[in-house]
């Protein structure tokens, strides 16, 4: 029994002087590094650390990483309908065809429809369905009118004759 104990002391003594050599040779690797001046020249050397007067995040290294892969399609159903419902105008005139714009809203409805049905968390489902008819009007004459802009024949500037100056209003009062 005694030997038990004595083995059990002598491994946990060995560990804890282990650990304390090791945080030792750490510092000392450190110390050196800085004496070498590796740390010097660092990007954000003497700015002030992001987010340190803020609260505590369990999610911080989530957000970043989105933030910096640019990583889309991870919003809860009635956020990305959000998103998908202000940038559809812009999805459906870059369309040519009337059966394609027609497929599109008729997906994004059903998507809206089955997003409202589902029970699941998150934020309540706001975006409304759109009216197929009245949008594929409003497609028709958004692209009418891109068709007619661009068969107007561009503005002519007005160059200013170099020999005819301008004379400021402040100067027009005085003779």
């Amino acid at each position: 029994m005694n030997d038990e104990r004595h083995d059990r002391q002598n491994h946990a003594s060995a560990r804890d002087r282990r650990l304390e050599y090791q945080a030792r040779w750490v510092d000392l690797q450190v110390q050196r590094a800085i004496e070498r001046g590796e740390f010097d020249g660092l990007p954000g050397t003497g700015k002030p650390i992001d987010d340190l007067g803020t609260t505590h995040d369990p999610d911080w290294w989530l957000k970043r990483l989105i933030e910096r892969e640019q990583i889309t399609g991870v919003l809860p159903p009635a956020l990305s309908l959000r998103v998908e419902d202000a940038q559809l105008d812009d999805v459906l005139d870059a369309e040519r065809s009337e059966r394609r714009v027609r497929e599109l809203l008729e997906d994004f409805n059903a998507r809206v429809v089955g997003a409202r049905r589902q029970l699941q968390g998150g934020p309540p489902v706001i975006t409304p369905t759109r009216d197929v008819d009245a949008e594929l009007e409003s497609w028709r004459q958004r692209g009418a009118a891109r068709r007619e802009r661009a068969q107007r024949p561009p503005a002519v500037r007005r160059v200013p004759d170099p020999e005819v100056r301008r004379r400021r209003w402040w100067r027009r009062l005085v003779p």
